[in-house]
């Protein structure tokens, strides 16, 4: 299989998942207080979001680069 057809259904992949969900949470440990070998450790959430026209550019792009890899003939 071509290379641009595998990058293209990757980036429609990609953009459909991003219109499916497009905010996601993620999860980081800060150390709070160190006092030579104990650590308290606390847990940050960190929401992150797609913007639709983002989602929507991935998958116009992604829908081009197969268009073009199944259409290109070697």
């Amino acid at each position: 299989m071509k290379p641009i057809v595998i990058v293209g259904a990757i980036l429609v992949l990609l953009g459909l998942l991003g219109l499916a969900m497009p905010q996601f949470t993620t999860h980081e440990t800060k150390n709070v207080v160190e006092f030579g070998d104990l650590k308290i450790q606390a847990k940050e959430p960190t929401e992150h979001s797609i913007p639709p026209i983002v989602s929507a550019a991935a998958i116009a792009v992604g829908a081009v680069l197969l268009g073009s890899g199944l259409y290109r003939k070697e």
